[in-house]
């Protein structure tokens, strides 16, 4: 019967030894990493039954990241992550959607070990969905909708210009269609390849609508809001490994729109001011 294959992840030299020596011990095949980047090399090229991360280590990535590799590569994996923070009321449960266990540090060592074994006899759960942020916002494109207009009607400035639930949100799904566009096509921030005459053509219907240009800023900054709120509820489906850099391409996109939809605004004011 082959040995348990452990991968411990920890930038902490000490702890790393002396889970290695401990683990080894106890009859575990172990392999340990003092870093991300090295321990991504190993989740590649090895299989293993169990993933044994700090969650807090410098540089780029962390435990969460190691968490989302290994569920990708095997997600029959067993993935546990230490911390050094006992107190974790607000992000425990959505990390615990990602990974199996969160181990407090400094742990006994026996505790260690019956937690593993406890882990491997239970098993992973049968199934671990992970979705691309562009998938989820197709997916939730209404009901983010929704949550946005509940936002924009307790404001009372943008809602000082009357209009229909249609004509309040009509640009929306466009910007969905676009925002997930721009994530599946991988450009670069600050990208103005993506030109969107849909934005631009927003900016137009708002100043004719009776938008300040302030409003038109709010109405993108709740988008941006509801937007994130939608990520918030579906943390468990998504790839922390790529969360990140999914959210910044996000707030990019809508200010790119926003600067889009602005320059058609102020040209259609200034096209006002000029005699006819």
């Amino acid at each position: 019967m082959k040995p348990t294959r452990i991968l411990i992840v920890d930038d902490d030299e000490l702890i790393r030894l002396s889970l290695y020596e401990v683990l080894e011990l106890e009859g575990f095949e172990v392999t340990s990493a003092g870093n991300v980047s090295d321990a991504l090399k190993f989740i590649t090229s090895n299989v293993y039954d169990v993933l044994l991360s700090d969650l807090h280590m410098p540089g780029a990535g962390d435990g969460l990241t190691v968490i989302s590799a290994m569920r990708h590569a095997n997600p029959k994996a067993v993935t546990m992550l230490l911390s050094s923070f006992p107190e974790m009321d607000a992000a425990s449960h959505a990390i615990l959607l990602q990974t199996d266990q969160i181990l407090v540090k400094p742990m006994d060592m026996h505790s260690l070990i019956a937690a593993i074994k406890e882990r491997l006899a239970t098993g992973a759960p049968a199934t671990r969905t992970v979705e691309s942020v562009a998938t989820i916002l197709e997916r939730t494109t209404e009901s983010t909708i929704q949550d946005w207009f509940a936002h924009v009607l307790n404001d009372e400035a943008v809602m000082s210009v009357a209009m229909t639930f249609d004509q309040r949100t009509s640009h929306l799904p466009q910007v969905f269609l676009d925002l997930v566009h721009r994530l599946r096509s991988f450009k670069s921030f600050g990208s103005k390849e993506l030109v969107s005459p849909a934005a631009a053509q927003h900016g137009l219907d708002r100043r004719r609508q009776g938008y300040s240009a302030a409003m038109l800023v709010e109405e993108s900054r709740i988008l941006q809001v509801s937007v994130f709120h939608t990520l918030q509820k579906n943390l468990a489906r998504i790839d922390f490994s790529i969360l990140l850099t999914e959210v910044m391409t996000i707030a990019d996109e809508i200010d790119s729109q926003l600067g889009q939809a602005m320059a058609s605004y102020i040209s259609e004011s200034v096209g006002d001011l000029l005699p006819a």
